[in-house]
């Protein structure tokens, strides 16, 4: 197949090297930076450039822009893609970007699905891009028309090179309120956390818990703060309930409670049993 990239960072670089692994797949690219588009060809996981000329004959478009950039580029380019290609974006929330971009497919005559690749890595950008980041991860998709099965299985036919283990179809506004959870607000409290005087002298006495916690905490601040704000509802949600939980905690420290904290601490545990499915 002819696979188009817009966007060569850490998701197109790897979209990119997984489908160029295959001879018989053919990947050309955009990207803001002629430097990294043509180290993605002197590499040979791209072909060459995406353009007007050739982006009708892809059959499969992968945006991988920030949002409003990603938006911005399917206005300027939509009516060049015509109706053969399968336009999916990748960005990490899809309710701005799924209502503009199902409006501009109807207006501009292209087919979009949304999609959201859980994967990534600590640094971002095309040099830390690898073929198989997408192996075994999970693939959420998000169709305008949730009982549009010819169109999801599609999707999941021309994404088969990238080796997902599991595809999830879902809305755009569940989409967001389960990423602020289990993304969004992981990167907030771990980004908060290493801002205590304390971490500057942690070196000796830290171990899995401190690395687990702090991992996230080394992000694109640039990124990570469009999403924030454009899942703010859903993201402010998550905060509050933390706070409202981490408030308990204080509480019944400030009030030396053992059976306050211990219960705390009891119903944190049962809930992590019953998350993960332990008896």
């Amino acid at each position: 197949m002819i696979v188009g990239i817009v966007g060569l960072g850490l998701i197109g670089g790897s979209i990119a090297k997984a489908y160029s692994e295959h001879d018989e797949h053919k990947c050309l690219a955009y990207n803001r930076t002629k430097e990294t588009l043509e180290k993605a060809i002197s590499d040979k996981a791209v072909d060459g450039p995406l353009t007007e000329e050739n982006i009708g004959s892809c059959d499969i478009i992968f945006v991988s822009l920030y949002p409003e950039a990603s938006i911005e580029y399917l206005k300027r380019m939509g009516s060049h893609i015509g109706k053969k290609p399968l336009v999916i974006d990748c960005c990490g929330i899809k309710g701005q970007i799924c209502e503009a971009c199902y409006a501009l497919s109807k207006e501009l005559g292209f087919t979009f699905i949304g999609g959201h690749p859980m994967a990534g890595r600590h640094f971002s950008g095309y040099d830390y891009s690898t073929k198989n980041l997408y192996q075994g991860a999970s693939m959420v998709l998000v169709p305008e028309d949730l009982e549009d099965t010819a169109l999801i299985e599609r999707a999941k036919k021309l994404l088969e090179p990238l080796h997902f283990g599991k595809f999830t179809v879902c809305s755009a506004d569940r989409h967001d309120a389960m990423i602020a959870f289990t993304s969004q607000m992981a990167h907030v409290v771990s980004n908060a956390y290493v801002k205590s005087p304390t971490a500057k002298n942690h070196d000796g006495f830290s171990a899995g818990s401190y690395k687990d916690l702090t991992r996230v905490a080394w992000l694109n601040e640039t990124m990570w703060t469009e999403l924030f704000l454009e899942n703010r509802e859903h993201l402010l949600f998550e905060i509050d309930c933390f706070i409202k939980s981490m408030q308990e905690y204080r509480d019944a420290l400030y009030n030396e409670d053992a059976e306050m904290l211990k219960r705390l601490l009891k119903e944190g545990k049962d809930a992590k049993a019953e998350i993960d499915g332990v008896q």
